[in-house]
């Protein structure tokens, strides 16, 4: 029989249903902790968790358990994988890849599980890219090294309009610098060695936005990219002006993608926020 690798990834990758249907990619579904009530992220609605982070309530994050990556897996192997690459956000934000390690030493073909050290779609590219990989008949390695040469050259640039809930939940990493700064200047954040790193600090949303597209202009270098603007409860204009600026400016664009960013992400960086992905074209 010919070899099939199948692709997993987790739901911070921020991939649509029909990228994801068409690709045939497994998604396992991180844990959101509202109040009392655990569930999988997908099963809360998103204007509920920016309600309850806007009135202070208990939003928690937490990683699947094992034993949802291990049916995950065993899904696969029913249905004909003969290998499985799992790539995941960084486990310096989760501990999402340490669960499907323990989940992969229970499988009886060869699981390969990756650590990111990202999130959002540049995870989101890497998955697509690893499963484009698969479906054209490569082996394990093939799979790998495409899901790898996307998280590795993406960049994740983001706004947020408070750092109150990075802080909150422990995902400030570097970030936290820019603590304590007035309200009306803006952080924009990057992803650094799998950890919340800052970039700059504008004055104002509007100028913070402008800078936060000039960035990802100046990551594009001219390139050949995927670009991906998420937002997680911002209002619609942020997004036109973003996207507005990044057409403008960048005729190399492959694919271009208008999301809602997970509400795991959305957990901690807060209502409000802005993200783009810079992902050379592969």
């Amino acid at each position: 029989m010919p070899s099939h690798v199948a692709v997993v990834t987790d739901s911070t990758a921020c991939l649509p249903d029909h990228l994801i249907n068409q690709w045939g990619i497994k998604v396992v579904q991180l844990q959101l902790q509202v109040g009392a009530h655990v569930d999988d992220e997908h099963r809360f609605s998103r204007p509920e968790i920016i309600e309850a982070l806007r009135m202070g309530k208990t939003v928690a994050t937490a990683p699947p358990d094992a034993g949802a990556f291990f049916w995950t897996y065993q899904d696969a192997v029913s249905a004909g994988a003969t290998a499985i690459v799992s790539v995941h956000i960084s486990g310096r934000m989760s501990a999402t890849a340490q669960a499907a390690r323990e989940a992969a030493q229970q499988v009886r073909i060869p699981v390969h599980v990756l650590d990111s050290e990202i999130l959002g779609m540049s995870l989101g590219f890497a998955a697509l890219s690893a499963a484009r990989a698969a479906a054209a008949g490569g082996q394990a390695r093939r799979v790998i090294e495409a899901a790898e040469r996307r998280y590795t050259t993406s960049t994740e640039l983001i706004y947020v309009d408070t750092l109150e809930y990075l802080r909150r939940g422990g995902r400030i990493g570097a970030a936290t610098k820019f603590l304590g700064t007035a309200l009306s200047i803006k952080p924009l954040l990057t992803v650094r060695d799998g950890e919340v790193a800052p970039v700059a600090r504008v004055p104002g949303t509007r100028r913070a936005l402008a800078k936060l597209a000039d960035l990802a202009v100046d990551r594009a270098g001219g390139q050949p990219v995927d670009i991906a603007v998420l937002r997680f409860g911002a209002p619609d204009e942020r997004m036109e002006e973003v996207t507005a600026r990044l057409k403008e400016r960048l005729p190399a664009v492959r694919d271009s993608l208008l999301l809602e960013a997970s509400t795991i992400i959305g957990a901690h960086v807060g209502p409000g926020a802005v993200g783009i992905t810079v992902s050379p074209a592969a």
